[in-house]
């Protein structure tokens, strides 16, 4: 099976691991080969703001393969008819910290021209970025009249944007809106009282939905196919699940598999376990539309999510890596 085989608008190639550097590797092999066969764009598990300038978020910057897949990419545009263009599909959050939407809006209103105090309601950014914020629905920012009323104006403000006319930056500015938008509902998600699980699963379902949507909005602005990029838990389930469900086959999910990594200290899989099944033949990696038998591998750690029943069921591919 080749990668150029796959005929989805949106084609996700997830990762069990952030920290094994053999995917994001493969990934910009295969980006290389689609860019030949209608794909336009790549959009990656980082933050949608950063990445209109060509940065990262959560730490991926720090990442030889990111670097260079950028660098690959203007280089092929200097001479390319159709240019290439890159994506983050991420909120700006972090595991347990998501930061003020001041800067957010206030780029907005910049570029709108009006006369917003943005800053007087939001107050320090310290207070929204603290890991307080979000760990206590008590110490959180999100349910407060200052809140609710940035709120508001996020919804103005984008409502603006859409009865003006497209000019430079003006794409730019929509995204900083949503973006600013997004961050002010997902703190008002912090805000909500709850036991730890019940907040953790609202947090991680508020991030899937911006993941989505980001990403949906990626695929209608587009011209062309898109790569995406991420860890196989967003692509399988969460945001891929939500996207899957309005694109149904012009969506399709490769799952990362892992074997061994000497990066990760990971041995290798047991024998009956689904990675064990495919390791048996493969190489350096394979990619194969069998769905093999098997048990869910149980000697990895948190640095690793190993395949499970539930994900190969809503895969279309699994990319082994032994």
């Amino acid at each position: 099976m080749d990668i150029t085989d796959f005929t989805a608008e949106l084609l996700a190639f997830g990762e069990p691991t952030h920290f094994e550097p053999a995917f994001a590797r493969l990934r910009n092999d295969f980006f290389a080969q689609l860019a030949a066969h209608g794909f336009r764009s790549i959009a990656l598990e980082t933050d949608r703001v950063a990445a209109l300038d060509g940065g990262f978020s959560h730490g991926f910057g720090e990442l030889d393969a990111n670097r260079q897949l950028l660098a690959w990419i203007r280089e092929y545009n200097e001479t390319a008819d159709e240019p290439l263009t890159f994506h983050g599909f991420d909120a700006p959050t972090e595991m347990y910290s998501a930061p003020s939407p001041r800067t957010y809006l206030e780029h907005v209103r910049d570029y709108l021209g009006l006369d917003v105090d943005i800053a007087a309601l939001a107050g320090d950014d310290e207070r929204w970025s603290r890991s307080e914020a979000i760990l206590d629905p008590a110490a959180s920012p999100g349910a407060s009249p200052e809140a609710r009323e940035l709120r508001v104006i996020a919804d103005d403000l984008l409502v603006a944007l859409d009865t003006r006319a497209e000019t430079a930056g003006w794409d730019r500015a929509r995204i900083h809106a949503n973006a600013g938008l997004d961050l002010l509902r997902y703190h008002a998600a912090s805000a909500r009282p709850g036991d730890r699980d019940t907040r953790i699963a609202r947090l991680a379902s508020a991030r899937a939905g911006i993941m989505a949507k980001n990403l949906w909005d990626i695929h209608g602005s587009q011209p062309g196919r898109t790569l995406v990029f991420a860890h196989n838990a967003h692509l399988g389930s969460g945001a891929g699940a939500i996207v899957a469900s309005r694109l149904g086959d012009r969506y399709a999910f490769i799952a990362g598999s892992l074997g061994h990594s000497d990066a990760l200290g990971l041995g290798e899989p047991a024998a009956d376990t689904y990675e064990g099944h495919l390791q048996r033949d493969t190489g350096a990696w394979k990619l194969t539309a069998e769905i093999p038998a098997g048990r869910t591998r149980d000697d990895a750690d948190h640095r690793y999510a190993p395949l499970t029943r539930e994900l190969l069921e809503h895969a279309d591919a699994i990319l082994h890596v032994a």
